[in-house]
């Protein structure tokens, strides 16, 4: 036996009896009393893409997911559904966030192979020929493909910070091989030994810088992967990404290098009688000498004038220090991501018909805006504070490619501006163009995010409202801000409706009732469900839109009382006009609204934040307080953690250096090389005002930090080695810094060369590449061109210091020069008081104190 279940169509529904009379046999149907009708479910909210009417689907990516993946994966099944469409039905993708992180990663990639392919060229011509220019270039895909398999076990993936931490790599991973290399090659050619014993020579020379580099490279970086919060999820991908490679590197260069030398290096010998390239490269290395000459007698000028090389380094810290307050700091940049938010508001009250009507003139003006590919609006939400109120509405606009957008106007800030002058002319809106937050899902918007509270319980709405104007009143004043809005408001026209429960009482009406017969005829009730294409759908009852327009209409409900007779609600409630929030916020237990804006041009969100900080110190009374929330939160956290991390990374390079030479002396050496490339990042930063001090510039101080000290390294070690054999401390110095100046400049040109196209970078991305860049290329240009001047001096003073005039004394006596320095024998020696160097370098007693 079947019956009938749920109701299908509109005819059954009509066909609903409400009512029978038993004395005549008449019935009362539904049709006869109501309207029925298929309709939606929600005429708040109208949705349109590209001017015509459409219904979305949202799709989300699950954690953990890859975004790209997904994205594939959501357009191919699209496509397949596609095939079962209607021939008038279509589907188009108008919003979507996967295009800036594909073209981001494809802007690194190409980076990266221009970054390979000038690495190439500096280490070649130094090197001078191609075998030699082959071994370090084999090290670079071993170092990269190696910190590819620990990816896996780590759970880090490929996105813009590892590939950014790839980038630098390659400039840091080719320093080891060329070392090694070089090493190799001095020996053969200016010592006449053969491949097998110039190689195993250089190893016995290098290998303890080597591991020493590849050690405090690993100890900048490794610590701070451990950093909680966002911020350390920031710097962790980027930091263990080179911290691995770098590891990686050393070993090949202790391993396969070596093989590879002697495999493939030959002696060469280049004159005036050369021919070609090799004409050419005796010039340069002609040159070069004559650099190192001039080198090493200014390195010696400074060790005799210690003193005002240490009065210009305290001048050094003193001025990064100024430069890092003066400079503007920021979180993380407001990168072209391809999408534009505009979100409006008309006047209080509003009706849905005319906010339809506004969102078509303004999808109107946006079909003839040069930049935008595709636009999907929505009326009825505000895309700020995710309100749905029938005076809001909020279009998402898709940009078009980056490469179409070459024009500054076209460009994020420069269409944020047209589309806000061009939205102007809309008199009853109050409309912002926005851009999305940097991290998704910290904030709705890009910018500021600024939490208005009450932290009294028990104040009126309206006051609360008046203190919200005039903080915003205060703010817009700041020089520092462009802009300030929040959507909140207590202004919205309503009626506020009373019961009059002692009369409902007398007529045996319950309360209960009258609440559901207005709920039911001003609102909606659910009834129950239908089936109809194979679908779940709802019954929904209401009063008819007639006579829900206005106040009036309320005498025309009736509720039924316990006697069975139906009372209109006319005669038991009474209501009065008012103004009132449509929505009220509340964070962490108070009531807020949520302030919105970005900074003025030439202020960062640092300044920003400070701003508002002020602002709120001077006008806001103790009944009222402030949070942020979103990055501006993230900022403010990381703001106090960037110290924590300099220092983390400082102090474990001191541990590392301090453990591996047994001396307090030479970590103070090297590390005091850092201020000299930090003043050069923030120089550098300072002079570019569109760049601020935020997280990817810190990142790239973070790598100067161990730049710097790599550097230092291939100094101090060659000179404690001779100065530890009894070598006057000078005369190792100069001897050291002459032999090392060619690797220093080989590997510090080769990074510096492999960072430009961070430095030029355009397009997705570009401001998060530019300001690594400049941050590292300042940096190492000051830490190679002041650095290696200031290291040696340095060196001198401490060593003296540390050891002692009886030391050194007592070691110099016990010194026996050998061939493998090229050192004179002690016979030869002119006596200390009065001899020099060639070109004349002082001697040890010459060099006036610390």
């Amino acid at each position: 036996m079947t019956v009938q279940g749920r109701l299908t169509t509109i005819e059954q529904f009509g066909n609903v009896i409400v009512k029978t009379n038993p004395q005549d046999g008449q019935l009362v149907y539904l049709k006869d009393v109501a309207r029925l009708e298929l309709g939606k479910f929600n005429y708040a909210n109208n949705s349109f893409v590209d001017g015509k009417r459409a219904a979305y689907l949202l799709v989300y990516q699950a954690p953990g997911a890859n975004a790209l993946e997904t994205y594939d994966n959501v357009l191919a099944t699209m496509d397949q559904l596609k095939k079962q469409f209607p021939a008038d039905l279509s589907y188009i993708v108008p919003f979507e966030s996967a295009s800036v992180v594909k073209v981001s990663i494809k802007e690194v990639v190409e980076t990266l192979a221009e970054a390979l392919l000038l690495v190439v060229v500096v280490v070649f011509l130094f090197l001078q020929n191609w075998r030699s220019t082959l071994i370090p270039v084999i090290a670079i895909p071993v170092s990269i493909i190696g910190t590819f398999t620990f990816f896996i076990p780590l759970g880090f993936t490929i996105n813009t910070l590892t590939l950014f931490g790839f980038v630098l790599a390659i400039g840091i991973v080719v320093d080891d091989a060329i070392v090694v290399v070089e090493a190799v090659e001095h020996n053969m050619n200016e010592r006449n030994m053969n491949v097998l014993d110039a190689t195993l020579e250089a190893m016995r020379e290098i290998s303890a810088p080597v591991i020493a580099i590849a050690l405090i490279l690993a100890a900048v970086f490794v610590p701070v992967g451990f950093i909680p919060g966002i911020t350390g999820r920031l710097y962790q991908q980027f930091a263990i990404t080179i911290a691995i490679s770098v590891l990686i590197s050393a070993f090949v260069a202790l391993s396969l290098t070596p093989a590879l030398c002697v495999l493939l290096l030959k002696p060469t010998k280049r004159d005036e009688s050369s021919t070609g390239l090799n004409k050419l490269f005796f010039k340069f290395n002609t040159w070069f000498e004559r650099v190192t000459e001039k080198y090493g007698n200014g390195v010696a000028s400074g060790i005799k004038h210690s003193r005002f090389v240490v009065i210009i380094l305290v001048c050094i810290i003193a001025g990064a220090g100024l430069l890092f307050r003066g400079k503007p700091s920021g979180f993380l940049p407001t990168e072209d991501e391809g999408r534009i938010f505009i979100t409006f508001n008309l006047p209080e009250g509003a009706s849905t018909g005319r906010t339809v009507a506004t969102l078509q003139e303004m999808m109107k003006e946006l079909q003839h805006t040069k930049g935008i590919a595709h636009f999907a609006a929505l009326g009825g939400l505000n895309a700020v504070n995710f309100s749905s109120k029938s005076n809001s509405g909020t279009i998402f606009c898709q940009l078009a490619p980056w490469e179409d957008r070459e024009d500054k106007a076209l460009q994020l800030q420069g269409l944020m501006a047209s589309l806000q002058q061009r939205m102007a002319r809309f008199k009853e809106a109050t409309t912002v163009v926005i851009s999305p937050p940097a991290i998704p899902g910290l904030g709705n918007t890009g910018g500021f995010s600024f939490i208005f509270q009450e932290r009294e319980a028990g104040g009126d709405i309206q006051t609360f409202d008046a203190n919200l104007q005039k903080f915003l009143g205060a703010i817009r004043k700041r020089p520092e801000i462009a802009s300030g809005f929040s959507f909140f408001t207590a202004s919205t026209p309503g009626y506020k409706l009373d019961i009059d429960r002692e009369k409902a009482k007398k007529l045996g009406v319950s309360i209960a009732d009258i609440g559901s017969a207005l709920r039911t005829y001003l609102g909606s009730a659910y009834i129950n469900d239908f089936t109809l294409y194979g679908r779940t759908f709802r019954v929904v009852a209401q009063a008819d839109s007639s006579y829900r327009g206005d106040i009036a209409n309320i005498g025309q409900y009736y509720v039924r009382n316990s006697a069975g007779g139906m009372v209109p609600l006319s005669t038991l409630t009474t209501y009065k006009r008012n103004e009132t929030a449509p929505l009220i916020s509340h964070y962490n237990l108070f009531r807020s609204a949520e302030i919105n804006g970005n900074p003025a041009p030439g202020y960062s969100s640092g300044d920003a934040i400070k701003a508002l900080q002020e602002t709120a110190a001077q006008t806001m009374s103790q009944s009222y307080g402030y949070e942020f929330s979103g990055l501006s939160r993230e900022e403010l956290l990381a703001g106090g953690q960037t110290i924590y991390i300099f220092a983390l990374s400082i102090v474990f390079v001191f541990l590392f250096l301090a453990a591996l030479y047994e001396s307090w002396s030479v970590p103070f050496s090297v590390l005091l090389a850092v201020p000299v490339g930090i003043f050069g990042a923030i120089l550098a930063l300072f002079f570019l005002p569109k760049l601020t001090n935020n997280v990817y510039a810190q990142i790239g101080m973070i790598t100067l930090i161990g730049l710097s000290a790599k550097n230092a390294i291939l100094i101090i070690e060659f000179a404690k080695e001779r100065v530890d054999k009894g070598m006057p401390l000078v005369k190792a110095t100069l001897e050291a810094v002459t032999l090392r100046l060619r690797p220093i400049i080989m590997t510090s040109l080769a990074f510096i060369l492999g960072i430009l196209p961070l430095v030029f970078a355009s397009g997705a991305g570009a401001q998060s590449r530019q300001t690594l860049g400049w941050t590292v290329l300042g940096g190492m240009l000051a830490a190679t061109g002041m650095g290696i001047f200031i290291v040696p001096v340095l060196y001198v003073i401490i060593t003296r210091f540390a050891y002692g005039k009886e030391k050194l004394a007592e070691m110099e006596k016990n010194y026996k020069p050998d061939e493998e320095h090229g050192g004179p024998k002690k016979d030869d020696q002119a006596p200390e008081d009065t001899a020099t160097k060639d070109g004349g370098a002082p001697a040890e007693g010459t060099v006036a104190p610390a």
